[in-house]
């Protein structure tokens, strides 16, 4: 296992000791979670995120999506209906799933939508506007102080 020392990054930085737990669980790597279901994460503006998962089998209220504590948290679930079918051979996998997405500060979840068998997620980066870079303006103004016996102009 792989560890890092970010002890040269908390010197010189302030209030990213999130990343630390987020490198952690990505250098881990959750094993039973494998690779079911397929999923994309596509960057579609500056501002704008889309994460795809391919769910093919699955209904709306079989699957559960929420957001807590910075981490976008999916889960599937099939209603169990095993005595009404009969299979010969059965390929598409219907087993349960969960799949856990850690966001950025601000992040936020949009909408999802179900269509053929995709689970489409939108995220969109909302900074607040306390946080929005904003420019200083520099006052000059012309001050005289007195020195002593004369008047000195201040720079």
């Amino acid at each position: 296992m792989t560890t890092i020392d970010l002890t040269p990054l908390y010197r010189s930085s302030i209030g990213f000791d999130r990343m630390a737990s987020l490198l952690d669980s990505a250098l881990r790597s959750d094993k039973s979670a494998g690779g079911y279901p397929p999923y994309d994460i596509e960057i579609r503006s500056d501002n704008e995120y889309t994460i795809t998962l391919a769910v093919a089998g699955f209904e709306q209220d079989e699957m559960d999506i929420q957001v807590e504590n910075g981490v976008l948290r999916v889960r599937g679930k099939k209603a169990d209906n095993s005595s009404e079918h009969r299979f010969l051979y059965q390929g598409i996998a219907n087993r349960a799933f969960e799949r856990k997405f850690n966001l950025a500060d601000y992040i936020e979840v949009s909408g999802a939508d179900l269509k053929n068998g995709l689970l489409i997620i939108n995220l969109v980066k909302e900074v607040p506007e306390a946080m929005k870079p904003k420019s200083i303006t520099i006052n000059q103004t012309d001050k005289v102080l007195e020195h002593g016996s004369r008047k000195v102009k201040a720079a």
